[in-house]
């Protein structure tokens, strides 16, 4: 087969129904095997692509709606520092009643100031019970204080009227 100026034969062994092999011949073009590394970088490229757009996790994320204040949250230290990079550590995973939309969802897509159905947690209690005694960041932020750490005891540490 010559499809291209410059060919070049590559022996190319087939298998024979009788268990004997014998070396077939092959002409492969210089042009055929461009188009083949140029389809390979191409592919492998493309998939670098889709990789690179996932969603980055956001350096600080305010929480608005509280009439305390909203709160400035540092969610990429908190991830680092506290979490040690599982997500999990904060985010549950999606209920069979609100499956996920998406990989990363905010608390908010699905927690809201109301509770909607299916949806039984208002954003509040997403993040802690009404008198702030109990719930995800208030037991994180006692289990630092307990070991020695600073961290936010008081409600006006985190909400604040500027953070809107």
């Amino acid at each position: 087969m010559r499809l291209g100026a410059f060919t070049r034969q590559e022996p190319v062994i087939a298998a024979l129904p009788t268990a004997r092999c014998r070396v077939i011949s092959v002409t492969i073009s210089s042009s055929v095997r461009v188009l083949l590394t140029c389809a390979c970088v191409s592919l492998f490229g493309a998939w670098g692509m889709v990789a690179a757009q996932a969603p980055k996790e956001p350096e600080t994320v305010v929480l608005t709606g509280s009439p305390l204040g909203g709160v400035k949250f540092a969610h990429k230290a908190h991830a680092r520092d506290y979490a040690a990079n599982k997500c999990e550590t904060c985010h549950h995973a999606s209920k069979p009643e609100k499956p996920l939309k998406a990989q990363q969802e905010k608390c908010t897509d699905c927690h809201t100031k109301v509770a909607a159905a299916p949806m039984k947690t208002k954003t509040q209690a997403a993040f802690h019970d009404p008198m702030a005694k109990k719930g995800l960041c208030v037991d994180c932020h006692q289990q630092a204080i307990a070991k020695g750490k600073k961290a936010p005891a008081k409600c006006a540490d985190c909400h604040k009227k500027e953070n809107v």
